[in-house]
């Protein structure tokens, strides 16, 4: 969840085939992909993250977003998961909240800008905005002294004020400072289990107590915008930080009260049964005449649709025909709709008691309208729409204790491109450019960049440049071309043209980061009033450790 790492380039497998797009997007081939929150991976294929762990391509919600932030039209933000509910709340004026945080292991950088600018952003789009500083996750799992992190920590938090975050409309915080953090991840920790560590992250018995609970401690991040109101909350990170996600929205449905599922008789069904279920309903609804249907009628159907028989007094199905069903799903689900037998096949809205107090569900039971069902462990109601049942059973549950935490919402953006080519890593200096640069230097370094240029300037006019494979083009797409489309799209299109030369290029770009580093670091110097006003202790009382070196 933490914005931790230097960016990291996308595409830079000479063997990978790649396209971008002039917004500076990249689409590529074929490639191994390995989410690690604290490594350094390089995602050479983002396709993979779709396919193989479930992130939506942005561009399906971009219309649905309104006024996009440029990262998001130009394709930097190209993915989402559960996106949606907050757009929609956008839109709506709704309560919505967006949260990330800064590992302080060293200083901010233009990476980190683009987290900077999605919580700004979303705060400008009237979301409450979270920052936080993962102080815990740096001293754990990072080894960072006390004193280190509190001057990184300062550093990061500067350079969000100064970049426009509203200090008086949003919150900042520490980890190590905030009880009410710490007391959620003391309940997140009671649905956790180090067996998904040990397969999400690969935890071990060498891994220390301290880094198992950070990473409870970062689920209690991702949350705490719901504390007081449930609400959709987005989390803006890189791909890497997907696995923290995705155990947090694991443990946001652990803690809820009740599940709500569709069902069709008294019997549960696994996702793959109520498909097979759902069809068979709607088969024999229409060739009922009364629209009588029962389950046995539906076990009738899944073996054989011809094979139905409404009219008989006691329906049954051919044993001999189930047991060469070789689909184990529909075999189950044969099986238990035979059990259920002349019960009504009927859809309706389940109300599934997960970890409700008897007077938590008793009170769901009562405000349930229409006609309804109880069981031991559930109730089903039969006039309630899915969208209506999940909203009644989150206001029983803050009623009556609990927390009705909606599922944490995230957007991912790219990795950006060393300036020397391959990874932008902290311990090589020439590859990234610090917010904390001095603008000469930011100049200079942009100057020495590696370009997609060709040999020869005589071969760039008659080929064009590949600004598909240029960092310094990156720095338009990303930063310097700011909400301006039109201009990084005359950059590409000048440079793919062959009119634009590299060193003309560079030599824009160095004196458009120069500027950008002397306005932002004029701005830091004004937001140190702001962050002497807020109330956060930036020098921990934390005691130095055995084995710990004093800096």
């Amino acid at each position: 969840m933490t914005d931790d790492t230097p960016t990291e380039t996308d595409a830079d497998d000479p063997g990978v085939e790649t396209e971008r797009r002039p917004d500076g997007g990249t689409a590529t081939g074929a490639d191994d992909v390995t989410l690690d929150p604290w490594g350094s991976s390089t995602i050479a294929d983002y396709r993979k993250l779709f396919e193989e762990f479930g992130i939506e391509e942005f561009d399906s919600v971009l219309e649905e977003v309104p006024n996009p932030h440029y990262l998001m039209r130009r394709g930097v933000i190209f993915g989402h998961r559960d996106y949606r509910p907050v757009a929609e709340a956008l839109r709506s004026g709704d309560p919505v909240a967006v949260l990330s945080g800064f590992m302080p292991t060293g200083d901010p950088h233009i990476g980190h800008k683009l987290v900077f600018d999605e919580i700004i952003w979303h705060q400008e789009q009237g979301a409450d905005a979270y920052g936080l500083i993962a102080d815990l996750e740096a001293h754990s799992a990072r080894g960072l002294t006390w004193s280190e992190i509190d001057e990184h920590a300062r550093d990061y938090l500067l350079s969000l004020l100064a970049l426009g975050f509203d200090p008086d409309e949003g919150t900042l915080y520490r980890q190590s400072g905030n009880r009410e953090v710490q007391d959620l991840a003391f309940e997140l920790g009671s649905k956790a289990r180090f067996a998904e560590f040990e397969g999400i992250y690969g935890f071990d018995g060498e891994t220390s107590v301290s880094h198992m609970q950070s990473v409870v401690t970062q689920m209690a991040d991702i949350l705490y915008p719901q504390i007081e109101e449930p609400k959709p909350t987005v989390i803006p990170v890189g791909p890497d930080q997907d696995p923290h996600v995705r155990l947090a929205r694991d443990l946001a449905a652990r803690m809820r009260f009740f599940k709500i599922t569709e069902a069709y008789f008294s019997q549960e069904l696994t996702a793959a049964e109520r498909v097979l279920v759902a069809d068979a309903h709607a088969s024999l609804v229409d060739r009922a005449d009364d629209g009588d249907v029962r389950c046995v009628h539906g076990a009738q159907y899944l073996v054989d649709p011809d094979a139905v028989d409404f009219d008989a007094d006691r329906p049954s199905v051919d044993d001999r025909a189930v047991g060469e069903i070789d689909d184990p799903a529909r075999a189950s689900a044969v099986e238990k709709l035979r059990n259920a037998g002349m019960e009504p096949l009927r859809p309706r809205i389940r109300f599934l008691s997960r970890d409700a107090s008897d007077d938590a569900f008793e009170a769901l039971v009562e405000r349930v309208d229409g006609e309804k069902r109880r069981y031991d462990e559930h109730v089903d109601a039969f006039d309630l729409s899915r969208a209506e049942a999940e909203e009644l059973a989150r206001e029983v549950e803050v009623d009556t204790g609990g927390y009705g935490f909606y599922p944490p919402s995230s957007i991912y953006h790219r990795f950006m491109t060393g300036l020397t080519g391959g990874k932008m890593s902290s311990s090589i200096p020439a590859s990234h450019i610090s917010l904390l640069d001095d603008p000469d230097n930011g100049y200079a370094k942009v100057k020495s960049a590696t370009t997609g240029g060709r040999d020869t300037a005589e071969e760039q006019r008659q080929k064009g440049g590949e600004a598909d494979k240029c960092p310094v083009y990156e720095l338009y797409a990303y930063l310097l071309s700011g909400d301006d489309d039109d201009f990084a799209k005359e950059v590409y299109d000048e440079c793919v043209g062959g009119e634009r030369l590299c060193g003309d290029c560079k030599e824009q770009a160095a004196v458009l980061m120069r500027e950008f580093l002397e306005d932002h670091q004029e701005k830091r110097e004004e937001a140190e009033a702001l962050l002497a006003d807020l109330d956060l202790d930036l020098d921990s009382p934390r005691r130095r450790v055995a084995g710990e070196t004093t800096d």
